[in-house]
């Protein structure tokens, strides 16, 4: 039976415990709250009543709690460091590419096999094919650990050494979906103008999702390989959408700030003389 202890038992590290209890893993736990450990202690996990225990039980540390700081208020003694040396660090907590980095370069001093890691999924969602997980750093680390990490996330990537790709990768794909999510609640106000479903609209967007996923494959590709004149939706045909956007919100008297953003960034693309390029090139002037 293969052994990983857990360190954070909140949402996300509770459901990291029940995956790998399913999947027939020895899983050591440590948290801070007693009540959540009797939890996972009735899962069948084995409690540590103090963090040195669940760093001895096992090669592999998870840890999976609020932030980078909290996981050094419980990492970072001259005990536990020592205790941590040449066995593998993966963590899952929430952070920036830098604490990644940062983070790295504190395990690498204290002898630490260093995996960073980003899940992009619910908790309830762990251990479920939906279930999707970023990781950077040692190779070994990866390698040791991958079939563990397929129990989380069937859908696990290793995006190479560099350590805070796992990080800025995942915070990319929050910044699309907080942009969709922005863009969404102003087409709901839209249809609420109109007297429209909104639930009627969200199963349309479902419907479109592999379409929409296409035209941003080739936004991409355009801005990655800088072939922004052979436009097939130019900055300045975008822009009468926009202006569209911008007239339908005086005339419903619904809020403008979306189509506002969208406009003040158009119009800089427009007057830095890029109108007839790919819509990609907008992120010329966000560079």
């Amino acid at each position: 039976m293969s052994h990983v202890s857990i360190i954070g038992l909140g949402a996300m590290g509770s459901a990291l415990t029940k995956a790998l209890l399913r999947e027939g893993y020895h899983v050591t736990v440590w948290n801070r709250s007693s009540q959540k450990m009797q939890s996972m202690m009735d899962a069948g996990a084995q409690p540590a009543s103090y963090p040195e225990e669940a760093i001895i039980a096992s090669p592999i540390i998870i840890v999976c709690v609020s932030d980078y700081a909290a996981s050094y208020q419980i990492l970072d003694t001259t005990e536990r460091r020592s205790m941590l040396q040449g066995k593998i660090l993966i963590q899952l907590s929430t952070g920036s590419p830098q604490e990644a980095r940062e983070c790295a370069q504190w395990a690498q001093h204290t002898g630490i096999h260093y995996l960073d890691g980003a899940i992009a999924c619910t908790p309830s969602q762990i251990g479920t094919a939906h279930a999707a997980l970023f990781t950077s750093g040692s190779a070994f680390a990866f390698e040791y650990s991958e079939s563990l990490l397929r129990c989380i996330a069937s859908n696990t990537s290793y995006l190479g050494e560099q350590v805070s790709t796992a990080s800025s990768t995942e915070l990319a794909f929050l910044a699309y979906l907080f942009g969709s999510y922005i863009g969404f609640f102003h087409a709901v106000r839209i249809l609420e103008s109109d007297h429209l479903r909104i639930d009627s609209f969200g199963a349309m967007i479902s419907q479109l999702s592999p379409i929409i996923g296409q035209v941003m494959q080739q936004q991409s590709e355009v801005i990655q390989w800088d072939t922004y004149n052979t436009a097939q939706s130019s900055v300045n045909m975008c822009m009468t959408t926009v202006r569209l956007f911008m007239q339908h919100a005086r005339e419903a008297d619904i809020n403008d700030e979306f189509p506002s953003l969208a406009y003040r960034l158009f119009n800089q693309a427009q007057h830095a003389g890029y109108g007839e390029e790919e819509l990609a090139a907008v992120v010329k002037v966000m560079r």
